[in-house]
């Protein structure tokens, strides 16, 4: 076997038997082991695990006792999937509807995108501690009702009612355990609705949200949200003229926006909701991210039914815990009851006795606690930032509780372009167009100030402003 000398390292070996192998006629030996681990200073243990990878992927064969050998090559076949366009008709959603906020963060860049917590952020050591007792007990091997665990569904309704003195009562008989939110929106769209009907939409929005719906088939009535909630009159006029019976909103710390439905507006629009026979689906996605202020959620004051709640802990608890509750009261419920089942079945036992463990431990309330405060800390120092390199002018709002910044860059501003030079040069941003259930309304960017630590966010919004400005920024220099 002829060495290229500077790949006589661990880290050429992979690299230089994938050479030799695509180069050698089938059947060529390769060198031994001990004689690989001589030649790049490896363990066996390292030549053995590359071989094996080379193995599964069809260039090396081995032959026991003798060897390993050059593999042999079987002509190429290349699939013809053209079928597919036929039978599978129009498509319900974009190629791609995730948008920016899941890409994965390189190594070295700001996560200024994310619409997460970082590690930091979360209870993590009651995370772990949670999740070994769950897997020492029954709920490791057992199957738990469809609905949910019994103790994680009190705990979700008491949530509720504990949220004002007048509450209207929930039982845990109204709480479905669902796997994260998305899945419970899923759910809503399906069996509320039906393909080809609307449903309305503040705009912008959860881009989740209308993913969701537009996989179920609905048709988005978006209503301009501005300051607060959308206008009743226009709220009205959207549900009147499209006949639509689902009106999806985030009252509370809307993403992207960071806005917040004041009680004038809460009223208004349960009003309505009465008034038309519809149904609201509250999404309280940042319950548990409150910095400013504590709003009660409106399925707190809905005693007939008209609220279809949505409360998720994954991003609070953990990713890694996908666990959420859908509350929905009369024959709504048996429906989305019906829809889970036959989705899921049933939500992991081992991750619902996991965050019930979480949830009633007395760290949790601790962790809240100190959770606001690091929140009120990362939020102003972006808005800081924001302020200093993008203009005063650039927040739209400084919001009272969640997790993002909603910035408005100048007209015409290419958003996606800026997105990706910027990603290019280290730091990671969500272009506004993925929250809009309709064109833009303007050049936006979210910014998450709980994705990434605060000493980063300077330099990070230095190198924003480089690119919005024409400049280049070197990653290196940008990020310390």
């Amino acid at each position: 076997m002829e060495l290229d000398a500077e790949s006589a390292s661990p880290a050429g070996l992979e690299a230089e038997l994938r050479r030799f192998a695509g180069s050698r006629p089938a059947g060529s030996r390769l060198p031994t082991t001990r004689a690989l681990v001589s030649r790049y200073s490896a363990s066996p243990v390292t030549v053995q695990r590359v071989i094996r990878g080379l193995v599964s992927e069809g260039l090396v064969e081995t032959r026991p006792g003798a060897g390993n050998f050059v593999a042999r090559r079987t002509a190429v076949r290349h699939a013809d999937f053209a079928w597919q366009t036929t039978a599978l008709g129009p498509a319900r959603t974009p190629p791609n509807p995730v948008g920016a906020t899941l890409q994965a963060t390189p190594e070295g860049s700001v996560a200024l995108h994310s619409g997460y917590p970082m590690e930091d952020l979360l209870p993590a050591r009651l995370v772990r501690s949670a999740m070994a007792r769950a897997a020492r007990g029954g709920a490791a091997v057992e199957r738990v009702d469809p609905a949910g665990l019994p103790a994680l569904r009190r705990w979700f309704a008491g949530e509720l009612t504990r949220s004002r003195a007048d509450a209207a009562p929930v039982s845990a008989e109204d709480v479905l355990i669902t796997p994260g939110g998305q899945s419970a929106l899923a759910s809503v769209f399906r069996a509320l609705a039906g393909p080809g009907d609307a449903v309305v939409m503040e705009s912008p929005t959860y881009w989740g949200a209308i993913a969701a719906a537009r996989q179920a088939g609905l048709r988005i009535i978006p209503v301009a949200r501005g300051a607060r909630a959308p206008l009743a009159s226009d709220l009205e006029e959207a549900l009147a003229t499209s006949g639509a019976r689902i009106f999806y909103a985030q009252p509370h710390f809307a993403n992207p926006t960071g806005t917040l439905w004041n009680a004038e507006d809460r009223a208004a629009v349960m009003d309505l909701m009465r008034a038309r026979g519809t149904y609201l689906v509250e999404d309280d996605w940042a319950r548990d991210f409150c910095i400013d202020a504590d709003p009660a959620p409106l399925a707190a004051d809905d005693p007939d039914g008209h609220v279809v709640y949505i409360r998720s802990l994954t991003k609070s608890v953990s990713p890694a815990v996908r666990v959420a509750a859908l509350v929905a009261r009369g024959p709504a419920r048996a429906r989305l009851q019906t829809d889970r089942t036959v989705d899921d079945l049933y939500v992991s036992g081992l991750l619902q006795a996991t965050a019930v463990d979480v949830l009633s431990s007395a760290g949790w309330d601790s962790h809240r606690s100190r959770l606001r405060t690091e929140l009120r800390t990362r939020r102003d120092e972006l808005a800081r930032q924001i302020s200093t390199h993008l203009g005063p002018d650039a927040l739209t709002l400084l919001p009272r509780g969640g997790l993002n910044l909603w910035v408005q860059l100048p007209d015409g501003t290419d958003t996606g372009a800026l997105a990706a030079r910027a990603r290019a040069a280290g730091v990671l941003v969500a272009p506004g167009a993925d929250w809009f259930p309709t064109e833009s309304a303007g050049a936006f960017l979210r910014l998450n100030f709980a994705g990434a630590p605060p000493h980063q966010f300077g330099p990070a919004l230095r190198t924003v402003a480089s690119v919005l400005d024409g400049g280049t920024s070197a990653a290196g220099e940008a990020m310390p």
